[in-house]
């Protein structure tokens, strides 16, 4: 019988019209590890009772007892109760039903007991006792038809009836339930399981490249974002066996830490199960990200390995480092070679709506100083390679890691491999301690063709990678060779210059009614104020009380208190369609800063003032029309001055500018006066003012001001560029240096696209002219049809 299929219907049989669906795997995960955990020690509990009572008679706290009846259990844990899950089921006594199952998991050592908290699964009972379903759900984990247990089924004549199930089958089991819970809950496309083959991989990449240095000693694995556990589990197995096939002596310690409850309580039971208490403290619950449990103790890693949820917001941990602006834990904010001041740091920290690179931040601060160094395997989405520009926290990761030589190879797994997801997923790995062959280049891996695909979809799940596409994948990395599915590029290919191209403003300048008369709007929301002025005239400018209350009430309506409310949402509800209609077209309501600028009484008095001022210079100055604005800009003080108008330097030059306009022909406005040597790439240019040579800045036009991005690899670099691509087109243009940003990205579609080349002319035009033939062909039986 299939085990997964088995218990999913209990979830049908017993608790339908009790609990929601999305409520199922409250229950049935806990009580799937409660009886795993059950059928683990029933072997063994006549001995663990008999040892109980030897420790009670002898006056031994109960409190101190945990690690002789962990002995007598042979496990990492035991269970001091007089029941099993069997047991209990020959005490159907609706009454004491509850109560002893309560004091069978209160058997449970404290480890377990820890496991079973983080389900909530007590919480349930009541509800469950309620509608006499917890019987029924004992009885259904109970049933003879599955095995549970490590140790398998027999019949009378010693045949095996049902296999026992090892623990990487439960592991197994307990993720297929997961899968399907999340499934059905709708569980987002970043928070998967990763398929085992997947682990496979990673795990001989991570491994396999070390083995000639793995010696005798301890070794340190770490996930930091552990879920069930099963990279831990895997990659311990395949380190021992690398050791053992070396002949090393190792002693290996898991490591991990997990935020989501349920599977954390998973991963610490399967430890259990497996004896390893003292890996299964190693487990930490909580976020990774704000609250680094192992990072604290100053732990550093041989190996790392991890699937952090990509495409999930990290909103919650950035609050609790303080915001983005406050936040500086170094792992996030870093030392970094190459930045423009020595006191600056690299700000690690990318987008809150994805926080999976912050993973591989963390996980590279634990990386050891060792002749082994550390090996990194993490799996990312596509975003992780190209999003975020130059100078973002996902492009400063990126240069973090190339700029430190830390990133070996990337590989790309094919469509469809992930449970949860369809989308493009990534495999990095890297080493503080790169082979000489491998130093200052990078390695891009496409499997994205290696699979097999399953007879069955499991959730998205279309395909597997064999032994054999595996064998590939690690075949292509160690021979580094060039082919169509892979290619080793040297660090510097991933990164580029983003640079701002400036282009000096130019402007000419006259007077006309139609700007001088825009001045009357010149506070903000021009449309807005322009059609407030036509409901309410000129009184908002010259007595602005007569109008206000009119202003306010129209700008901001009162809402509808009590009955009136009511009156309108029953009319609003008879008049059906048409009032949707209705509200549908209503104006949407003006944000209050908004209204509260416009109810200003000072903001239209002053733009008053500018009109009439602007009316009277125009009538001194006249409409002649300007090609230098600064000359214009100028004549315009001078009046100013001579007539003693009161206008403050910001809005004599805002008059200025209202009367000007973007002319290429006009001559450049200067910014400033400088006293460095010219230089025209850079923005200092030599000019001759009053008769005398000088270097100017111009004032820089931002409707010209565009962006450039120049790779590293670039001949000649960004002075090459510049001068080719920009220079031709703009003579006037020059880089604005202090804006010039590092940025990296990686790009397989660049690397490993492949067009499909256009089909020859002759064969277009031959499928032209067979469909020219079938269709006079059908309009011929037409017409023969129509002339019968």
């Amino acid at each position: 019988m299939n085990i997964n299929g088995f218990i999913w219907s209990i979830a049908d049989d017993v608790l339908h019209h009790v609990y929601d669906r999305t409520k199922y795997r409250d229950i049935i995960l806990p009580m799937t590890v409660i009886r795993r955990l059950d059928a683990v020690l029933e072997p063994t509990r006549a001995a663990v009772l008999a040892r109980k009572a030897e420790l009670d008679a002898a006056g031994v706290p109960e409190a101190a007892q945990g690690p002789a009846l962990d002995r007598a259990a042979g496990q990492a844990f035991h269970n001091r109760s007089p029941f099993t899950l069997r047991q209990l089921l020959a005490r159907p006594n609706p009454e004491t039903q509850k109560a002893d199952f309560e004091a069978y998991l209160d058997g449970f050592s404290e480890n377990v007991r820890e496991v079973l908290a983080r389900f909530k699964f007590r919480e349930e009972l009541g509800r469950l006792a309620e509608h006499n379903r917890l019987h029924a759900l004992i009885e259904k984990f109970c049933d003879e038809r599955i095995n549970l247990a490590p140790t398998p089924v027999r019949d009378d004549q010693g045949r095996v009836r049902l296999p026992g199930l090892d623990n990487h089958t439960m592991g197994t089991i307990f993720e297929e339930l997961l899968r399907r819970f999340n499934e059905d809950y709708n569980q987002g496309a970043g928070e998967q399981f990763t398929p085992r083959d997947i682990v496979e991989m990673m795990a001989e990449l991570v491994f396999r490249p070390a083995k000639d240095r793995i010696g005798d000693g301890t070794y340190l694995l770490y996930d930091d974002a552990c879920g069930t556990g099963g990279m831990l589990t895997v990659g311990e197995a395949k380190l021992r066996e690398l050791a053992r096939k070396e002949g090393k002596k190792t002693e290996i310690h898991l490591y991990g830490q997990e935020l989501n409850p349920e599977t954390y309580a998973i991963c610490k039971a399967d430890l259990l199960l497996k004896g390893e208490g003292e890996e299964a403290r190693n487990i930490a619950f909580g976020s990774t990200l704000s609250a680094d449990v192992h990072g604290r103790n100053g732990l550093k890693f041989d190996f790392m390995m991890a699937n952090p949820p990509f495409g999930t917001t990290w909103k919650i941990d950035l609050a609790d480092m303080g915001g983005k602006a406050a936040a500086n834990d170094p792992r996030f904010v870093v030392e970094h070679e190459g930045l423009a001041n020595e006191d600056d740091r690299l700000r690690l920290l990318p987008r809150v709506s994805d926080g999976q690179l912050l993973f591989l931040v963390n996980k590279l601060s634990k990386m050891k100083d060792t002749p082994l160094g550390s090996r990194i395997a993490d799996v990312h989405n596509g975003s992780a390679l190209f999003t975020g520009e130059a100078g973002s926290g996902e492009s400063n990761v990126r240069r973090w890691i190339i700029e430190n030589d830390w990133l070996e190879a990337i590989v790309a797994l094919p469509l469809n491999i992930f449970y949860n997801t369809g989308i493009a997923t990534y495999v990095w790995v890297l080493s503080n301690r790169k082979a000489e062959a491998r130093k200052g280049k990078v390695q891009l891996i496409d499997a994205t063709k290696w699979f097999r695909p399953l007879r069955r979809n499991l959730g998205k799940r279309n395909c597997e990678m064999t032994a054999e596409h595996i064998q590939a994948v690690l075949d292509a990395y160690e021979t580094m060779e060039t082919s169509d599915t892979s290619i080793v590029l040297p660090n510097s290919s991933f990164g580029y210059w983003k640079i701002v191209v400036e282009r000096p403003l130019r402007l000419r300048s006259r007077f006309t009614r139609e700007a001088v008369d825009a001045l009357r709007f010149q506070s903000g929301h021009r449309a807005l104020r322009e059609a407030l002025h036509a409901e309410f005239g000129d009184a908002l400018f010259d007595d602005f009380p007569s109008v206000a209350e009119r202003l306010k009430a129209h700008l901001d309506p009162p809402e509808p208190e009590g009955e009136e409310a009511a009156e309108g949402e029953e009319e609003a509800s008879a008049d059906g369609e048409d009032a949707a209609a209705e509200t549908e077209d209503a104006t949407p309501k003006l944000p209050r800063k908004t209204i509260k600028k416009l109810l200003d009484a000072g903001t239209w008095a002053r733009d008053r003032r500018l009109h009439r001022t602007a009316e009277r210079l125009m009538a001194l100055i006249g409409q002649a029309e300007h090609d230098d604005f600064a000359a214009f800009e100028a004549k315009l003080a001078a009046v100013i001055k001579a007539e003693k108008l009161a206008l403050k330097p910001a809005e004599a030059r805002l008059i200025a500018r209202a009367m000007s306009w973007r002319a290429a022909d006009a001559k450049p406005i200067v910014k400033s006066v400088s006293k460095k040597a010219a230089d025209p790439r850079g923005g200092l240019f030599a000019v001759s003012m009053k008769g005398k040579p000088a270097v100017v800045a111009y004032e820089p036009d931002k409707a010209l001001s565009d962006t450039e991005i120049v790779a590293f690899d670039e001949a000649g670099g960004i002075e090459a560029f510049f001068e080719r691509e920009v220079l031709p087109h703009a003579p006037d243009a020059w880089i604005d240096r202090d804006k010039t940003k590092i940025g990296y990205e990686i790009s397989f579609a660049r690397h490993f696209y492949k067009p499909k080349p256009p089909r020859p002319l002759a064969e277009i035009k031959a499928e032209i002219d067979a469909l020219e033939r079938q269709t006079q062909a059908l309009l011929d039986v037409v017409l023969v049809e129509a002339e019968a």
